[in-house]
């Protein structure tokens, strides 16, 4: 008898236990991020300390006290509702596990408020835990405008392409294609969105974009909205969409380098110094001083030269070699052997017969006596 009533007594005790865990991490045990708090309540000037789980690993986290805001409808304000100047930013580690020591600071706007932890990068994530900030004020959260509620039935993406003009780093530009719902009992006419590109840990920039049409209850309708980045921009961007206060959803968007403007730059960074070198060289060829008698034409190549003496001597050298040119011209063409004279040459006309020598004194030759 005793064991069967010390079975449900065990029973009861194992089950008063596991329900506070049960109960204290609800985000936890379906699969979501999910964000606890040390305390409940905090003046300003304290500290509390945020935990959470469920996160990626690895991922950069932003923590915030925001007003005008619930868990249920998220910070309505954006981030301009938060205290942004006291806010902290911590890493998950490689189970997607945090705790940051965040110190209490009043909102810009009145409360009911939360401890708000969102992503900065990659996908986007965020969770809320309710808070109150001790001495500030309370206000009734604003009513929505229709009683109406949008959701993204489908996955976002960017439709259109980068021109040439891009490349030389016009503004990019894209189109924002996505299907919505209205799960609310009214309809919703002519809704508008807040359309946000963001860079980096940079915050969103949003612009305000009005879709066309009335979407019934439980109807649907097929949204497309420009998305227009700054010149020269390029890089991984993210472009966001909010609805109500809400983020829809989240599309990442890679945008490439304008190589034409470095390009542009790289030929600037050449013709330029060629150019200041050009009218360098002509401004020192117009003041270089110049000679008298010298004409203003165009310069000429300056050869080499040589000596006045030796140029004398050459000149000299040639003409008495033009002078002996010309007197072998003029000298006679008859040929002079040495044994023979002018008379005897063999050349001359009526010559036949050998030389010989008629001097009176050669002892080969007879005298011959006159007449007596």
């Amino acid at each position: 008898m005793s064991g069967k009533v010390r079975i449900p007594a065990l029973v009861a005790v194992l089950a008063l236990l596991l329900l506070p865990l049960a109960g204290a991490t609800p985000a936890a045990a379906a699969g979501g991020p999910s964000v606890k708090l040390s305390k409940s309540q905090a003046g300003t000037g304290g500290s509390i300390t945020v935990s959470g789980s469920g996160w990626r690993a690895h991922a950069l986290l932003m923590v915030l006290i925001c007003g005008q805001a619930t868990p249920a409808r998220g910070v309505i304000g954006g981030t301009n509702s938060c205290a942004n100047a006291d806010g902290r930013a911590v890493t998950t580690d490689a189970k997607g596990v945090f705790s940051k020591k965040l110190p209490v600071s009043e909102p810009p706007v009145p409360c009911p408020c939360v401890v708000h932890v969102a992503t900065v990068t990659g996908a986007s994530a965020s969770a809320d835990t309710v808070f109150q900030v001790a001495g500030h004020a309370v206000e009734p959260l604003p009513t929505e405008p229709s009683a109406g509620r949008l959701s993204v039935l489908s996955d976002t993406r960017l439709d259109g392409s980068s021109g040439l003009l891009t490349w030389f780093g016009a503004p990019p530009s894209r189109t924002l294609v996505f299907t919505v719902g209205n799960a609310g009992s009214s309809a919703v006419k002519n809704p508008v969105f807040q359309v946000g590109t963001s860079h980096g840990v940079f915050a969103p920039q949003w612009d305000d974009q009005q879709f066309s049409g009335t979407i019934a209850p439980g109807g649907k309708a097929e949204v497309k909205l420009p998305v227009e980045l700054s010149a020269g921009a390029h890089g991984d961007y993210n472009v966001s969409l909010k609805y109500g206060g809400r983020v829809l959803a989240d599309q990442p968007w890679g945008v490439g380098r304008p190589w034409g403007v470095t390009l542009f730059w790289i030929l600037l960074c050449v013709v330029v110094p060629a150019a200041v070198f050009r009218v360098g060289m002509a401004v020192v060829d117009r003041i270089r001083p110049r000679r008298a008698g010298r004409s203003t034409g165009p310069p000429r190549h300056r050869g080499l030269r040589m000596p006045t003496q030796l140029t004398l001597r050459i000149t000299k050298f040639g003409q008495a070699t033009a002078a002996s040119r010309e007197a072998a011209a003029a000298a006679p063409t008859t040929s002079t052997l040495p044994w023979f004279t002018p008379d005897s040459d063999p050349g001359t006309a009526g010559r036949l017969s050998a030389p010989h020598d008629d001097s009176p004194t050669s002892p080969t030759t007879p005298t011959r006596k006159g007449l007596t």
